[in-house]
């Protein structure tokens, strides 16, 4: 009786642990390929100007917890709008202004992401990282489940489905040969029961766009060291495509 239990025991075990294999090996086959993509919350309609008007500022910033090389980023970037036509010139002389910040980079959720992008220039990212590496959990239960669980832990530790993304936030400013006047509403919280309430207008000479990218990369096993360089690039394309 003892013998013929513990036979049933390593067969639902086998059995278990085989589908945990199963389910990882069809994680890798999904995602095997690197998929990159690239959405704009707002889509920006700029008026046609003459092609003497077509100069642009740039000023490229980086608040994100990982490093990026700004100064190459910035170098692709001018490449890319001068194959455009457009001039890269100092801030006095240019019709455009191209203002970027690039908010995170890192392990992310699709769902996390895509409510990013969904939040739209400006928002919040609390929480954004929140489940970013993604890998199909495969327990056993039952008799077997300590068996399966160890099997499903090795195959868990050998197949993720990972994907990384990164936030850009960007105001695009049209110089006006109008005066455009802005006015700023902010309320402040001053501890757990107070607020202040600020108000200011000013005059200027720039209407400004605004709107947030968001580049996904997702692959088995995907490494920040692979992606970045697809995420930039996908970036300084989107970027080159706004004016």
């Amino acid at each position: 009786m003892k013998h013929s239990l513990v036979v049933r025991v390593a067969v639902l075990s086998a059995v278990v642990v085989g589908l945990s294999g199963c389910a990882a090996a069809q994680v890798a086959l999904s995602h095997k390929n690197l998929n990159v993509q690239t959405k704009m919350s707002n889509t920006i309609f700029l008026p046609p100007v003459s092609p003497s008007k077509q100069t642009v500022y740039v000023q490229f910033k980086s608040t994100a917890d990982q490093t990026l090389n700004i100064s190459a980023l910035e170098q692709e970037l001018d490449a890319s709008l001068t194959t455009q036509g457009y001039r890269v010139v100092s801030y006095k002389q240019a019709h455009y202004l191209l203002q970027i910040n690039v908010l995170s980079i890192g392990k992310m959720s699709p769902s996390a992401a895509q409510g990013a992008l969904g939040g739209g220039y400006g928002s919040a990212l609390a929480g954004a990282a929140a489940g970013g590496l993604i890998g199909q959990s495969f327990v056993g239960a039952g008799v077997g489940g300590l068996v399966a669980g160890v099997g499903g832990m090795i195959a868990d530790s050998l197949v993720k489905n990972v994907t990384y993304a990164m936030i850009t936030d960007v105001q695009v400013g049209v110089r006006s040969r109008h005066a455009v006047q802005q006015q700023t509403n902010a309320n402040l919280q001053q501890g757990t029961s107070t607020s202040t309430s600020q108000n200011t207008s000013q005059v200027g000479h720039w209407m400004d766009y605004r709107t947030r990218i968001v580049s996904t990369a997702n692959k088995v096993n995907l490494s920040f060291k692979t992606a970045l360089p697809v995420l930039q690039g996908q970036l300084v394309h989107s970027l080159g495509g706004l004016l």
